[in-house]
């Protein structure tokens, strides 16, 4: 058996086999939603990073670094009233923490910190007991540690920077201590909201949810209410982590808006599944503009009184290229790359055309720009 046969062999049954492939991708529900109300909350707080090298704020330039110490200082029995501190290894940081969905009290969490004075590195620096509050000003987390950030080593002719020296992380930094409202065995029902709108898909899940459930519990639970969400009943006496967990491994076929998708400034055009394109007839050519500047100096004759000038001579040479007009048949994304590609355009030509067969009214698509 020669090479070439072989390779013929190898490449048609790599087509077979893609051509064997579905077209539409089954996807998990849990994939494209999420459960409403099932969220992490956004928590803050203010506190002071101890310990630097030198490297934290400057009192007299962050006035609220030094009501901070002095505060922490009056909690702790040191009276500092009226001493003018000049301290420079305390920064003031702001806390952030993301709160998970129904975390129980003595949970650690991950938080950020970031500099809020004039501080040039947190590295090395220990973050002191800072108390993190929610929306509603409770305080739900507090956190305390050592924190690993950038680096900065300066010199007197260069600087070498690695990450963000005034920002860090402590990893399991804070601890919760109070636990957010709301239990899931209390939920009569579940609402699903979609991660990519859409009413095909917010029925198809209902369709599946209620084949699931009339085949488990003898009734039909989901109903969709609009291109967002879906909601699902409870069943009786049933485990709602349980529930849910099946719900989730349920396979639907989303649906996809026909739409192209235009990054103008990277050049990436993404063409949607079910863009559709009429039949139209399309050219492109390019107009090339050459400007050759070629000076010549310009002398006078002997024995004259002319002076020495630069003569400016400039060429300019206009050519237009251009292939024969091309015709597009065809209602699929095969067919609007596939004749795309037979012009052999670039990024810019293709975003171009796009944008004239929108407007012609041949692309049955929404044409999204970045």
């Amino acid at each position: 058996m020669t090479v070439l046969l072989r390779l013929a062999i190898v490449i048609l049954a790599g087509l077979c086999g893609f051509a064997a492939q579905p077209a539409h991708a089954m996807t998990r529900i849990k994939d494209i939603s999420s459960i409403q109300g099932v969220r992490d909350n956004l928590l803050v707080g203010y506190g002071l990073v101890i310990g630097l090298q030198g490297t934290g704020d400057t009192l007299r330039n962050s006035p609220f670094t030094e009501q901070a110490m002095q505060s922490m200082l009056d909690r702790m029995g040191i009276n500092v009233q009226g001493i003018a501190l000049r301290a420079k290894n305390v920064a003031a940081v702001a806390v952030t923490a993301n709160l998970p969905a129904f975390a129980a009290i003595g949970t650690r969490i991950d938080v950020t910190i970031a500099s809020l004075g004039d501080a040039t590195s947190l590295r090395g620096g220990t973050l002191l007991v800072t108390p993190l509050n929610g929306a509603d000003g409770i305080v739900y987390a507090v956190a305390q540690g050592q924190l690993v950030s950038g680096i900065q080593i300066t010199g007197q002719a260069e600087t070498l920077s690695q990450g963000v020296p005034t920002a860090g992380r402590i990893a399991n930094g804070a601890l919760v201590e109070k636990q957010v409202p709301g239990r899931l065995s209390e939920l009569p029902e579940f609402y699903l909201d979609l991660t990519n709108p859409d009413f095909r898909t917010a029925a198809a899940i209902a369709d599946v949810v209620n084949a699931y459930t009339q085949a488990r519990y003898g009734k039909r639970l989901a109903r969709e209410i609009d291109l967002r969400t879906v909601v699902v009943q409870r069943p009786e006496r049933v485990n709602p982590a349980r529930f849910l967990a099946e719900i989730g491994d349920l396979q639907v076929e989303p649906d996809t808006p026909a739409r192209v998708v235009v990054d103008q400034r990277t050049g990436t055009v993404v063409i949607g599944r079910n863009v559709q394109v009429s039949t139209f007839a399309v050219t492109q050519g390019n107009l090339t503009v050459q400007v050759t500047e070629t000076p010549e100096v310009s002398q006078p004759m002997p024995y004259s009184f002319g002076e020495t000038v630069v003569v400016p001579r400039t060429d300019i040479a206009a050519e237009e290229s251009g292939g024969p007009i091309g015709i597009v048949r065809g209602t699929s994304l095969q067919s609007l790359v596939n004749g795309l590609n037979r012009f052999g355009l670039k990024p810019t030509d293709i975003i171009s055309i796009l944008q004239a067969v929108k407007t012609s009214g041949a692309l049955q698509a929404e044409l999204v720009f970045q």
